[in-house]
């Protein structure tokens, strides 16, 4: 789950030399996934093991991905949906089987993580997951504990959905995810109801919970968060793990005195995948197993994790990724932490439609 920066990638030129490019049909892989979510050295070494023109483009919402996918004709190969998109999405006929039989790099994914997903994508028969994390609470540590003292409870949820805590902190910046499929579970988490609920009466519990903290919401977005906790603009964020933590290395690198911590939420935090998935009308199928067989192989799929400070599934990949990310407990938790994680569905129609109304009524504040 990932936004910013857009990119396209032109073939390299030794590709277009005559002779070397394949028929004008399949010489592109359209590439369509979160944005800064790639070493972008990756897009450059694809095209020069395989000789395919890679065109990459980028998206900053499920929403936006699935509006295209859902449309037809979105002209991509391969696209990479987080879990409960995907499982919305594989119903609706959106994607094609994947043959594994072009996938030898399956042999390196992580047992553990593929069960996971299967919960979205029974048998993993159209994905394989890119990256993974949890949805948490980013903080600036000395302004939080300034502002609310040395026992300031950054790993509760109470620090951000307490209307006492949230008054306080308002001074120095409060960002939460436009995510209502993020954030309504977390209400409910909180409330100790089950975040997977789709019961609207359930659901509904959440508004009186966000109508007390939202006047101390400075934004609801999926971006600027990590520039802004970087740079000690906001002392808090509700945010993806990744980002987070990007932020922290970013404050670090600028040596600045920011000092930003990430944690998963003590009671529990939801546990999210992007699943790389090849639609039912990709223009290229066989460049599409190209592209995904290249990213699971363990080196370029580490290389991916390095640059973006998140989990993969690729069991094969640990021993290329930095120490400092595989061995932080933020990324990769512990056995104890991950049998706290939780995982959500997606929302059949009709519940989707009123959780919809029901976050943008919560954001608008009315």
């Amino acid at each position: 789950m990932k936004q910013r920066k857009l990119m396209h990638t032109a073939a390299a030129a030794a590709l277009a030399v005559a002779g070397t490019a394949v028929a004008a049909g399949a010489e592109e892989v359209r590439v369509y996934n979160w944005s800064d979510y790639i070493d972008e050295s990756l897009l450059e070494k694809f095209e020069a093991e395989t000789g395919y023109d890679l065109i990459y483009d980028v998206f900053d919402s499920n929403e936006v991905l699935e509006t295209k996918l859902l449309a037809g004709g979105s002209g991509y190969d391969v696209v990479v949906p987080s879990g409960t998109f995907l499982q919305r999405q594989i119903k609706a006929g959106a994607f094609q089987k994947l043959d594994k039989s072009k996938l030898p790099n399956l042999v390196h994914m992580w047992d553990v993580i593929m069960e996971r997903t299967a919960k979205y994508d029974p048998g993993n028969e159209y994905s394989v997951n890119y990256m993974w994390g949890t949805t948490g609470i980013g903080v600036n540590v000395g302004k939080v504990r300034e502002v609310l003292g040395e026992d300031a409870p950054i790993d509760s949820l109470s620090l951000v959905f307490d209307p006492a805590n949230m008054e306080k902190l308002a001074s120095c910046g409060v960002h939460f995810l436009d995510a209502p499929s993020e954030m309504i579970p977390m209400a409910l988490k909180y409330l100790g109801e089950n975040p997977d609920s789709h019961d609207p009466d359930v659901i509904a519990k959440v508004e009186p919970v966000y109508a007390a903290i939202r006047p101390y919401i400075q934004k609801f977005h999926n971006s600027e968060y990590i520039n802004a906790l970087a740079n000690g603009e906001i002392c808090v964020a509700v945010g993806w793990s990744g980002d987070v933590l990007q932020a922290r290395d970013r404050a670090d690198e600028a040596d600045n005195g920011v000092e930003i911590a990430y944690h998963a939420p003590k009671e529990g935090a939801q546990m999210w995948f992007d699943q790389m998935a090849i639609p039912v009308d990709a223009p290229n199928p066989e460049g599409a197993h190209a592209f995904i067989n290249f990213m699971m192989e363990p080196e370029n799929i580490a290389a991916a994790t390095n640059y973006v400070y998140y989990a993969n599934g690729n069991k094969g990949s640990w021993p290329y990724i930095l120490p400092e990310i595989l061995e932080d407990p933020a990324i990769y938790p512990d056995e104890e932490t991950m049998k706290n994680l939780f995982t959500t569905t997606p929302y059949e129609p009709r519940v989707q439609r009123f959780v919809t109304r029901l976050w943008t009524k919560i954001k608008s504040g009315t």
